[in-house]
C-alpha cells in the first residue's frame, strides 16, 4: 500500500512525468522504498483512475508526448489520512540472515566471502549517505520542520548502514575464531 503514497509524496514535492518519477526514485525515495519503472507507471494509472492525480494539460498537444502528473485534492487528502494512521513495525526480512541460518544446517561454503561482500556494500552506502548529509543537510539547512523530517529519514538510513557495518564486522570476527 505504500508505493502509491510514495508517488503522491513525490508528486506533491514536484509535478513530474513517470520517467522523472523513476529517476527521482533512483536518487532519493528509492533508498528506502524501491519501485521499478513498470510499478510506477502501473500505480500512476491507478492513482489517476482513483481521482488522486491528473495528467497536466500539455502546452502543445503532441502524440507520444510524456505526461506530467499533479496531485488533486483527493490525493492530498488520501496522503494526509495515510500519514495520520498508525502502523505496527514489520518484522525484518533479510535473505542474508536466512541464508546464514540455512548455512548452519547445510554448511557455510562461501559465507565469509558473502559477508565481506555485504560489508563492502554497506560501507559504500553508509559513505554515500554521509556525503548526502554533508552536501544537503548542513545544520543551517535544518531550520524548518520539513527539512528536519527529511534529514531524519536520511539519518535513519545512516544509522541502519552503521548498524550493518558494525554487525557484519562482528560476525566476520566471530566466524574467524
Amino acid at each position: 500500500m505504500s508505493l502509491p503514497h510514495a508517488i503522491l509524496t513525490a508528486l506533491l514535492e514536484k509535478p513530474s512525468s513517470g520517467l522523472e518519477l523513476t529517476r527521482r526514485f533512483d536518487r532519493s525515495i528509492g533508498y528506502f522504498w524501491s519501485a521499478t519503472h513498470q510499478q510506477i507507471y502501473r500505480e500512476l494509472g491507478k492513482l489517476e483512475q482513483a481521482g488522486h492525480i491528473r495528467a497536466l494539460p500539455a502546452p502543445v498537444p503532441a502524440r507520444g508526448q510524456k505526461k506530467e502528473y499533479e496531485v488533486l485534492p483527493a490525493g492530498r487528502t488520501e496522503l494526509a489520512d495515510w500519514v495520520a494512521r498508525t502502523e505496527d513495525p514489520k518484522p525484518l526480512r533479510s535473505a542474508l540472515l536466512l541464508r546464514m541460518r540455512a548455512a548452519a544446517v547445510v554448511g557455510a561454503p562461501g559465507m565469509r566471502a558473502e559477508l565481506r561482500r555485504h560489508l563492502d556494500l554497506h560501507r559504500k552506502q553508509w559513505e554515500e549517505y554521509l556525503a548526502i548529509e554533508a552536501r544537503d543537510f548542513p545544520a543551517a539547512r535544518r531550520e524548518t520542520e520539513p527539512d528536519r523530517l527529511r534529514h531524519l529519514v536520511l539519518r535513519g538510513g545512516i544509522d541502519l548502514e552503521r548498524f550493518w557495518v558494525e554487525w557484519l564486522t562482528h560476525a566476520l570476527a566471530e566466524l574467524e575464531d
